[in-house]
Parts: C-alpha cells; structure tokens; sequence
C-alpha cells in the first residue's frame, strides 16, 4: 500500500500535501525537509522516494488513484496503492511488453490490450506500421480520462483512428466480440488481493477466451509482476507455469525497471515457435517500427529472455496453476490511502 509521507524539523505537519514554495500550508508555518512517497514492496520492506508535489488523488468504482510529481522518476502514476509507471523509465516496461510479440508475429494487423488505460502500450503498438487496427479494453472510464488528461506523452494515441477505445471488463469484451486477433496483450493491474484483475490470469481464462479469440500464428503476452531472484516467486514463476498448460511455446522474460525498485516480469506464448534470432529482430524492428527505441533492440531481448539460473531452476520447477480458487497475489490488497508520519 503507498503512503505519502511528511518528513520535517519542527513537528509540525499538514496532513494533506505538500507545501508551497514558501513552506505554507493551509495557513501554517512549515519547516519541512520534503514530502514522501512510500510503498510497501513486502511486510518488512518499503520503498520511498521524494515528491515535490501531488498533482492528483481520487478514486474510480474499482481503483485509488494518485499522479505525483517525483523527484527522481518524473511524473508517477500509482493505482491502488502500486506504482504503475514513471515518466522516466516507463519506455523500459512498455517496449518490453509490445515489441517482442509484434516482432516475432508475421505480420501484426490487429491488436486487442486488456488494460492499458494510460495509453501508453497503445502508443508504442501504433509505432508499427503492419498495425490497421488496436482496441483497448479498460475497465475503468475514470482511469482512462485521468490519463488522457495528464499523460501529455499519451495524448496522439489516444486520438489515432486506429484506435478503438472500449470501457468494459476485458473477459466479457472477447466473450462478446466475433473478430478474433493477431496478438493479445495483458497490460493489467498487478493480481492484488481485492483488486479487479487477478480473475484475468487463470488458466480457464486463458484457455477459454484468451486462446480462442487468437488468429492462427497468433502471439498472448502478458506483464507478469515482479521476476527478481526472491520476488519471482509470487507470481511470476506461477503465471508462466499456467501459459504452459495452455500454449506450445512459452517465453518468459524481464528487465530491470528502476521505478519499481525490482526486475519485472512477461511472458510470452503461442502454439506457433519463436525462431526470431537478435539479427532478425532487429531487422524488423528497421523495417516496421516508427523512430527508434530506446531500451529494446535484439541483444537486449535475447538478454531479457536469458534468466538467471535461480530463476530458471524455479520456473522449470513451478507446479502451480492459477485458478480463481488458488490465485496467488503480489504483496499489498486493493485499497491505497495517504497518512502523514510526523
């Protein structure tokens, strides 16, 4: 759960923000060192990091939401409590998560992300110029106009005619739809205990809607939370482990995001091989992607999809199956809240 925090000198504390340049706050004088971010990774560690102010807090139907401005990472979208991207290092996460699934595809026409409300996974999928057409399922309106507004990197997506904005649950999205697409992207929250999305990384999901709504060839890729050598283990090692019950050929990979203060974690799978070398990848992305990128070129994902021994040996050994009945959750539940620490 993220806190937002008052670090001072003299005891004396707003509660609600941070001050002004002049070290005012609703009328009282603070002497202040700074204000604070500060998440709960697991039960007896924290991550933190300085603010210099909080841009926005509400809540949707199913989410807390906060923008803050932070000192290190740029603007910070947190949702429930996690930290869901950074201004800085945010190209890390979502050319991680699109490029290698549309790379190695033939030819990608037509895309369906589950999530992605901030736009982001959009913008980097419009990149391509195979892509006709991307729908982009998110659940919460509020999320995706909180977005739209102050995610300025974002905004010529939102606004491309190739895109097709819905809002709605992503399960009864592909159970309505007849079309059926080239690659189908997990861009969900984190499974959170009480959160809305932990449903969407089941097996019968993947089985029962996910796989069905693939073309042949088709490519499923889906974040899937923290990879570290001990954070693998809440959901990474088990989520992989579910792809392989479902599909032929599963890829994991992770990269280091520094925002999240962790490696995290995707996988990627389909029943078709993916043969692509670092060669082939990069000639592809020379001959597909608008502009360049700037983490993902093909030595990066051979490198990315190279696990340490730790973690391969736990993979190889995983035997859990997500189900709604046995779901595993990563450290926090959904529900975030801001508390002052005099």
């Amino acid at each position: 759960m993220g806190d937002i925090s008052y670090s001072n000198n003299s005891g004396i504390s707003n509660g609600n923000g941070c001050t002004n340049g002049n070290g005012h706050a609703n009328g009282m004088l603070v002497q202040r060192k700074s204000c604070w971010y500060e998440e709960e990774i697991e039960e007896n560690l924290r991550w933190c990091f300085a603010l210099n102010s909080i841009l926005h807090t509400g809540a949707s139907q199913y989410q807390d939401i906060q923008l803050l401005d932070t000192k290190p990472f740029g603007k910070a979208l947190v949702i429930d409590g996690k930290l869901q991207s950074a201004e800085i290092d945010e190209f890390i996460y979502h050319e991680s998560l699109v490029h290698p699934a549309l790379l190695h595809h033939q030819n990608p026409t037509n895309v369906f992300i589950m999530g992605g409300g901030e736009g982001s996974t959009a913008r980097e999928l419009l990149r391509h110029n195979t892509i006709e057409k991307v729908v982009m399922c998110d659940i919460d309106q509020e999320v995706v106009d909180f977005c739209k507004s102050y995610l300025v990197v974002n905004r010529v997506a939102f606004c491309d005619p190739r895109l097709e904005l819905i809002i709605n649950d992503a399960r009864a999205e592909l159970e309505r739809r007849e079309e059926s697409y080239d690659v189908i992207i997990g861009d969900l929250a984190d499974p959170i205990e009480g959160g809305p999305c932990y449903q969407l990384y089941t097996k019968t999901f993947y089985e029962l809607t996910v796989k069905p709504r693939l073309n042949k060839g088709g490519i499923f890729v889906t974040q899937a939370g923290p990879a570290g050598v001990f954070s693998h283990a809440e959901v990474f090692s088990c989520i992989y482990n579910t792809l392989r019950q479902v599909f032929k050929y599963v890829v994991p990979y992770s990269a280091h995001i520094p925002s999240y203060a962790d490696i995290w974690g995707w996988v990627m799978a389909s029943d078709t091989p993916f043969v692509l070398g670092a060669d082939d990848l990069d000639l592809r992305m020379k001959l597909r992607i608008k502009g360049e990128n700037r983490y993902l070129d093909g030595k990066t994902f051979t490198s990315a999809s190279t696990l340490s021994k730790a973690v391969r040996k736990s993979l190889d050994n995983e035997t859990h199956v997500y189900t709604e009945g046995t779901a595993r959750f990563i450290y926090g539940h959904g529900h975030n809240s801001a508390t002052k620490h005099n």
